[in-house]
């Protein structure tokens, strides 16, 4: 048979590994994409002339060069470098982000900065907290109190709806890349021109909005050969000899996909629910106790040319649901519309929880109402509310969440053929140039013959713990 690989998932990861597959000719290679776009999180929709994502992304310039230089290539003078220009709001006032020296010295309240001076002054006195190691304990002994109180804290609180102890320590080494003093003076030393590493304080965006990235992406596979099939939603995958099937259902029809092997970037509990024969009771319930916490996305469109001159602004405070507001038109620096602008409220809840369920009017007034208490009112009119409901927008480590993981990561590693990776299929909380590396790393372990190097595939994994979050 044909080396044929099947990858389910057109999001970043999917997409990078059929773009390599395609271009160096391994083989015959189809995305089955559940929706319509390509992208998943990481896509882009129009909304009143303005290509919009869904929430604030972009692409870091620690991007690894091949897929940077790719990229570069794939969408040319389309991919902008472009200024960080974003805001934190900590109590009640307003600090550049990144953070930068003279705006900390003339901004941050006295009271803060002696209760950080103290923290950093007791550190090598401070022992270490007795019981199991939480994201608590790893950051409060890393930051000391007063950071953790006054930002990471209540910012925890709000994105993953748990407290602070409740969280893996996984959470703090993955998710806070300044989780130590010498690291978030590292990155304040950054916005010094000359001290910083190139790009330090720039990102890259696409003019047309963060998922053009994908479609890009996705362009390529298709003119390398390759085939998307999209507005396909996967109900089973099976073997059947030597060859795998995926069965899904497209336009009310009932279709079976055969392939030599499988790539899976959709959930690893998705996919191991879709598995047939069924995987041992164990694994299933493990898959059972994994969950991700959802987001609703509030889009007002304003009318006004631009609503403030930062691309982003961040809220840890408690008082205000709203994780994150941006606005789009500053990410590109695009001047058309003139008559309108679009600002996206993040608001991290539960699934089938009341802010899940309130209609697009509700979330518009709600967040007019949480704007203009931390003095952003919105003073034009807003010509229409726009919501979008993702329903895994972060994957939630818990304590004790690894050792789910790892008993269903472990059982799906012995099933030959089949492959997971990228931000869903390893819960992981990467960026898309995480995801992307995943992505070719796999494609780097298949040999010509359509051989697998599992040793390979193995010194990768242990490479991707080592992948933190970046904002």
């Amino acid at each position: 048979m044909t080396s044929h690989t099947i990858i389910l998932g057109a999001g970043p990861a999917g997409l990078g590994a059929a773009f390599q597959l395609a271009r160096r000719n391994l083989g015959r290679v189809t995305v089955i994409e559940q929706h319509t776009e390509v992208g998943g999180n990481a896509g882009s929709f129009p909304l009143e002339g303005l290509r919009v994502d869904y929430g604030s992304h972009r692409l870091h310039p620690t991007c690894e060069p091949r897929i940077l230089q790719d990229l570069q290539q794939l969408l040319g003078d389309a991919l902008l470098l472009r200024p960080r220009h974003g805001r934190i709001r900590l109590r009640n006032r307003w600090i550049r982000f990144p953070l930068r020296p003279l705006d900390l010295a003339l901004r941050l309240p006295p009271s803060f900065l002696a209760g950080v001076a103290w923290d950093i002054m007791r550190k090598p006195f401070a022992g270490r907290s007795p019981g199991p190691e939480t994201f608590a304990s790893v950051l409060e002994r890393g930051l000391g109190h007063t950071i953790c109180r006054d930002f990471y804290f209540p910012y925890a609180r709000k994105i993953w709806g748990a407290a602070p102890d409740m969280l893996s320590p996984v959470q703090a080494r993955r998710r806070v890349s300044g989780n130590s003093p010498a690291k978030i003076l590292r990155k304040i030393a950054h916005a010094i021109p000359g001290l910083g590493p190139l790009r330090a304080g720039q990102f890259y965006y696409p003019r047309l909005g963060y998922g053009q990235i994908s479609d890009c992406l996705a362009q390529a596979v298709r003119n390398a050969g390759g085939e998307i099939i999209l507005g396909a939603r996967v109900t089973g995958v099976s073997k059947a000899g030597q060859a795998w099937q995926v069965r899904y259902t497209r336009s009310g029809e009932s279709v079976i996909a055969e392939g030599s092997q499988i790539w899976s970037t959709i959930p690893a509990s998705v996919l191991v629910n879709c598995l047939s024969p069924s995987p041992p009771a164990h694994v299933l319930s493990a898959a059972g106790r994994l969950a991700f916490r959802a987001m609703v996305l509030i889009y007002l469109v304003v009318e006004q040319s631009q609503f403030s001159e930062f691309d982003a602004h961040y809220f840890p405070e408690e008082t205000l649901p709203l994780t994150r507001l941006s606005e789009p038109k500053n990410y590109s620096g695009a001047s058309q519309p003139k008559d309108v602008t679009v600002l996206c409220g993040e608001l991290p809840c539960e699934r089938d929880s009341h802010f899940w369920n309130a209609t697009a009017d509700q979330l518009g007034e709600a967040m007019l109402g949480w704007l203009a208490s931390v003095d952003l009112p919105v003073r034009a009119r807003v010509r229409q509310t726009t919501v979008r409901r993702l329903p895994q927008a972060y994957p939630m480590y818990t304590r004790g969440c690894e050792e789910h993981f790892d008993t269903m990561d472990r059982w799906l590693a012995e099933v030959d053929g089949l492959l997971t990776f990228g931000r869903q299929g390893l819960f992981a909380h990467d960026n898309l140039h995480h995801a992307l590396r995943m992505g070719y790393c796999a494609v780097d372990c298949l040999g010509p013959e359509g051989t697998f190097d599992a040793a390979r595939w193995a010194g990768f994994r242990e490479s991707f713990e080592s992948h933190v979050v970046e904002d």
